[in-house]
């Protein structure tokens, strides 16, 4: 369903979304630079600064704290050679544990060292060398190179799937870690200063935005460009990681990559150049991904549901975007006051998992129906696979 909300330049993809999100939305499309028009995808709640699930269409100027603190965040699948039957009889806690040996888990949590594996110093030197040639001052974090690798915390994971056909993909969530949120904490208080010096009144402060034209936004956009940058390599070194202590658990004689069939790899918390209603325009896609025609994407459920992946139809309305995941219906303290360890459990049945209570907030119920949401999504994208989790790693 696409619904119009009170005239204004915001249309709506949710069949179930809340009044809170709706009034944020508004104060967001009622920018006098927004172009032509905000779009709340299926998965739209309530955020910071303007909703997640949000798609914000802006002539010359850029919304920081829309962008957000995890500047690039996203999704990374890999579709591997092998099936169910190959992993049947295999124990899968033994694979959680090298994950968990592999990849640094929870906020804070980096790399001991950079040359742990080969492939990793290649994704350094490109991070350099675009930092150098544009200028970025990564002074904030001198951790940068250690962070690179490691998973976080919150809603992030890695997990190992079965599709409709049986076939085994590996799947994982993460973004620009701490040097990201670094970068997104600076300009957004810029843009808060500039925007109280210039005396713009604005429906919250978060909504503080940079005009094309100050050096400020030059700044901030050669920032954000090597944020979403380090968020891609990100996902990608882990991936590589992942895939290497898949390959030893299967007893797979090769080189890792070699049992590797195809690989998608998307943010969906970044801004871009694109195209829309007739103007160029800076699109902020706040916890959504690309979805123009052709072009493949990845849309996970929470812990426990299913997850699927895309391929865009390029719908105008909807801004060629699409929902990034399932969407919050609770809050993690509301979640944790409604539910206990022992749902937990019962929610992830069959799946291996880390067990505990820092977990109890990320339970599928605080999340809305995947299928509802995928239903809500069926003007944007086509579903190509359909995913369930048989092991799921979580940061706390």
């Amino acid at each position: 369903m696409t619904t119009r909300i009170d005239n204004l330049k915001l249309l709506s993809f949710a069949s179930e979304i809340d009044d809170k999100t709706i009034e944020q939305a508004k104060e967001t499309a009622a920018l006098p630079f927004v172009h032509p028009h905000v779009a709340l995808m299926p998965d739209a709640h309530y955020g910071k600064g303007s909703a997640v699930g949000t798609v914000i269409p802006t002539v010359d100027a850029v919304i920081p704290a829309a962008v957000g603190v995890d500047i690039g965040c996203g999704m990374i699948a890999v579709r591997t050679t092998f099936d169910a039957g190959a992993i049947e009889n295999l124990d899968r806690a033994e694979l959680r544990t090298s994950i968990e040996s592999a990849i640094p888990l929870s906020p804070g949590n980096y790399n001991r060292a950079v040359d742990r594996y080969p492939f990793t110093a290649g994704r350094i030197a490109v991070l350099e060398e675009l930092a150098e040639a544009d200028g970025v001052d990564l002074a904030h974090s001198p951790k940068w190179r250690e962070q690179l690798g490691s998973l976080g915390g919150g809603n992030h994971f890695i997990e190992l799937c079965l599709d409709e056909d049986d076939r085994v993909w590996m799947f994982l969530h993460s973004g620009s870690r701490g040097v990201g949120n670094r970068i997104a904490q600076r300009h957004i208080k810029i843009a808060q200063r500039l925007c109280r010096q210039w005396h713009i009144p604005l429906p919250n402060a978060d909504l503080a935005y940079l005009p094309h034209g100050t050096s400020e936004l030059d700044v901030y956009l050669r920032d954000l460009a090597w944020a979403q940058r380090f968020a891609l390599e990100n996902r990608a070194e882990m991936m590589d990681r992942f895939r290497q202590a898949f390959a030893h658990w299967v007893g797979h004689d090769g080189e890792p990559a070699t049992l590797e069939t195809e690989r998608i790899n998307c943010h969906h918390n970044y801004t871009v150049r694109e195209h829309h209603g007739g103007k160029d325009v800076w699109l902020t896609r706040k916890g959504a991904i690309d979805a123009h025609e052709g072009v493949r994407g990845i849309i996970p459920g929470s812990m426990g549901t299913r997850s699927y992946i895309v391929t865009g139809k390029g719908h105008g309305g909807g801004l060629c975007s699409a929902p990034h995941g399932a969407g919050r219906r609770f809050s993690r303290t509301e979640a944790k006051r409604r539910y206990t360890e022992a749902d937990l459990e019962a929610a992830m049945t069959g799946i291996e998992y880390r067990h505990g209570a820092e977990w109890i907030d990320e339970i599928p119920q605080a999340y809305k129906d995947i299928d509802a949401v995928m239903a809500d999504a069926e003007r944007l994208v086509s579903i190509d696979h359909v995913l369930r989790q048989v092991l799921n790693v979580k940061g706390t």
